[in-house]
């Protein structure tokens, strides 16, 4: 039995997760829940699986769950409660699909505290990658991968050395914009933005797809993972998202990693490790499927792919600002502030007025994100 401590139980990741634990009542048991805002279903959550404590953002929802849940289990709110569950005693992992920085400090804490992490957040690597693996190497702990790209890299890798790949292949669906002549970019609205082809998530990874910043950002998040260099992390677009990501190793040889699009599959994955248990879950027919096809993203189209690269090149700093200026310009695109094209340029600006840190503390990251936040609301 693994005790799990979920932070962000009501978004996509989070109830996925809670899907994968009802199908594994003896395997896994929900110690933690916490979410943002959405108090029925996280009072819905707790009285189905009773855990040990749950934590909401505001604190006067928090007092209302208390009085709803009463004594039987304990009720915290904010950044502090977050904390609080990261680090409790019998917990054995953390799953963090908290979306934007708030699970930065929280998974921090869970390593600190001697507990495994499963990361559905791309800003806890990418905005301090080199702090969280080095912390993690020195706590023993092991850092997890819930996205399925990243998780269909750590299946084919297999505990395989870094010298020995030659390349990381991220696999891209292209969005609902791969085949959408560039003279209509300016032009796309909120609404066909939030239309995924493969995937059903919350609007800022949705928009993020669109743009393909949240390719650009598994990017870097892969280059901490696995300990390679940026020059040897890649995309390739595959429309069908049935294989998850590849590996090229230096002989030549290639592994994939294939399944019909299910986040349960990987989110399993990562709390079951080094465990495989049996679901019904996910059913693939390769013969149903027909074929399978790759072609190179178009930079032209997607800028989001090269600012990405050059800020997991430049290092430091400069992946915070990334992140923060393409959160901000995301917030502006949906509340009709901007264009669809204006995202990139946000992120782009911000990098070229920055001054990176190298080798930055925590606060300097912190501070970097903050200017950006700033920088890309101008």
């Amino acid at each position: 039995m693994k005790n799990v401590v979920l932070l962000g139980s009501t978004g996509s990741i989070g109830t996925s997760t809670i899907k994968v634990a009802q199908d594994l009542p003896g395997q896994i048991r929900l110690l933690g829940l916490a979410a943002g805002n959405n108090t029925e279903l996280l009072l819905e959550q707790t009285r189905r699986h009773r855990p040990e404590a749950i934590s909401i953002t505001d604190p006067a929802k928090a007092k209302e769950l208390h009085d709803a849940l009463g004594t039987g289990t304990e009720v915290y709110c904010g950044a502090e409660g977050l904390v609080k569950l990261a680090t409790l005693p019998e917990a054995d992992i953390v799953l963090i699909a908290i979306v934007g920085t708030a699970g930065l400090q929280p998974a921090l804490a869970a390593i600190r505290a001697g507990k495994d992490i499963a990361v559905a957040s791309k800003e806890i690597l990418v905005m301090a990658g080199e702090i969280v693996m080095r912390e993690a190497r020195e706590q023993g702990v092991r850092v997890l991968a819930v996205d399925s790209e990243h998780s269909a890299i750590f299946q084919c890798l297999d505990g395989k050395p870094s010298s020995s790949v030659r390349k990381l292949w991220l696999t891209a669906s292209g969005g609902p914009f791969r085949t959408t002549p560039r003279e209509e970019f300016p032009s796309i609205t909120v609404e066909r933005a939030l239309k995924h082809p493969s995937w059903v998530m919350g609007p800022k990874i949705t928009i993020d797809s669109s743009t393909l910043f949240n390719k650009g950002l598994e990017m870097i998040e892969a280059r901490w993972l696995f300990d390679v260099e940026m020059q040897r992390v890649a995309v390739v677009v595959h429309p069908q998202s049935v294989v998850h990501s590849m590996v090229e190793f230096v002989d030549g040889s290639m592994l994939a990693q294939l399944s019909t699009p299910d986040m349960c599959l990987p989110i399993q994955y990562a709390l079951t490790y080094p465990d495989r248990s049996p679901s019904d879950r996910v059913q693939t027919s390769l013969a149903k499927l027909g074929s399978l096809t790759f072609e190179e993203p178009d930079p032209e189209r997607f800028p989001a792919l090269s600012l990405a690269r050059t800020a997991g090149e430049v290092g430091g700093t400069m992946p915070a600002v990334l992140n923060a200026a393409n959160e901000i310009a995301v917030e502006a695109f949906v509340n009709r502030q901007i264009s669809f094209t204006q995202i990139s340029e946000t992120v782009r600006r911000a990098m070229d007025r920055h001054t990176v840190a190298a080798h930055p503390t925590l606060e300097q990251i912190l501070e970097a994100d903050a200017w950006a936040r700033r920088e890309g609301a101008r």
